[in-house]
């Protein structure tokens, strides 16, 4: 059995590892703020055009910077989703016989 918790670990660490190398990208008004973060949450640059951060003032750029970091964080939790499901299916098939039978 503890062989399977560390091998689960072992799992999860090589999952974090892969969502290190994943980008995810959120943009508000048309690509104006782009938001770019890694599939373990980190927001790993912002852009904001040049033309449109002279024009806007500054509740309009705090306002769409937020919904570009939300856009990001949002696909980023899909990833993390997607990728901890597949580790933990991975994992409860190879554990079927520890839970009874």
């Amino acid at each position: 059995m503890f062989d399977k918790l560390f091998e689960a670990q072992q799992k999860a660490g090589e999952v974090k590892q892969r969502l290190d190398n994943i980008t995810v990208t959120g943009a508000a008004e048309g690509g104006k703020i782009t938001v770019t973060a890694n599939g373990n949450k980190v927001i790993q640059s912002v852009v904001i055009d040049e033309v449109f951060l002279k024009d806007a003032d500054k509740d309009e750029l705090e306002e769409l910077l937020v919904v570009a970091v939300n856009k990001a964080l949002t696909q980023a939790d899909n990833v993390s989703q997607s990728e901890m499901a597949a580790m933990t299916k991975d994992m409860f098939g190879g554990m079927g016989g520890l839970f009874g039978k």
